[in-house]
């Protein structure tokens, strides 16, 4: 691992999940001069296709066309992550060691459990890294600000981001796990049975920034109050 601090860190439990929830606002926060970083907790190895090998292989990719500064993998395993004391710590030690002001976590409602499971220790470990007496490696960090990817979710979403101009670079992040998304039948039961992944993004991001005025959109959800220093100048006309 690197020295350097991030200003962003994203947290998921499988390898491509980033890319797919918020690959576009990962690489618009990058387009801006920021910092970021992956965590993804699990090898992927219980995936219906690819092996754990050929889902790094895919990682790699996917992480230089997104510009990631740093990604990393805990090695839990998958279809077997659990919120336990020793991987909130695991997940502390990334947080001490980066220094992330940002982080961003799946949603806090997930039908898969290392998904629900992925948010509850990062939301968690962001607490234990800032305690000052806790027996752990690294300088005390709370990150400023977490968010929740709340993508395909039917929820009323907090906030949205406009990736118009990275979304064809967040479909060429996906498209780097060839092990699992190669046109194939057998493709496309993976994330949505009977859809095609890239149609069902391409969908879904449009859905949203036609709801905010912008071609293609992501939508996250936070657990405060939002404050405006100018309300005359938020960007969403409502007449």
């Amino acid at each position: 691992m690197s020295d350097s601090a991030l200003d962003v860190l994203a947290i998921a439990a499988h390898r491509d999940d980033v890319e797919i929830t918020c690959g576009g606002t990962i690489i618009r926060l990058v387009d801006q001069g920021e910092k970021v970083g992956v965590l993804d907790l699990t090898e992927g190895e219980m995936g219906t296709r690819g092996t754990a090998k050929e889902r790094q292989r895919d990682s790699e990719k996917s992480a230089k066309i997104m510009g990631l500064y740093w990604r990393g993998n805990l090695g839990l395993p998958d279809a077997g992550v659990e919120v336990t004391r020793e991987n909130k710590l695991k997940i502390a030690r990334v947080i001490r060691q980066f220094k992330p002001r940002l982080v961003v976590l799946p949603y806090w409602v997930q039908r898969h459990p290392d998904h629900l499971y992925a948010m509850q220790l990062g939301y968690d470990a962001c607490f234990l890294a800032g305690l000052k007496k806790l027996q752990l490696e690294g300088e005390p960090h709370r990150p400023y600000k977490i968010i929740y990817s709340s993508s395909f979710r039917d929820v009323r979403h907090s906030f949205f981001v406009d990736i118009t101009d990275q979304f064809e670079r967040k479909l060429e992040a996906v498209r780097a796990y060839r092990s699992q998304f190669d046109g194939s039948a057998q493709s496309k039961e993976i994330f949505k049975p009977g859809v095609d992944i890239f149609e069902f993004m391409t969908i879904s991001a449009a859905q949203y920034g036609h709801m905010v005025g912008v071609k293609y959109a992501e939508v996250f959800s936070i657990k405060e109050n939002i404050l405006i220093d100018n309300p005359a100048d938020m960007p969403v006309r409502s007449i």
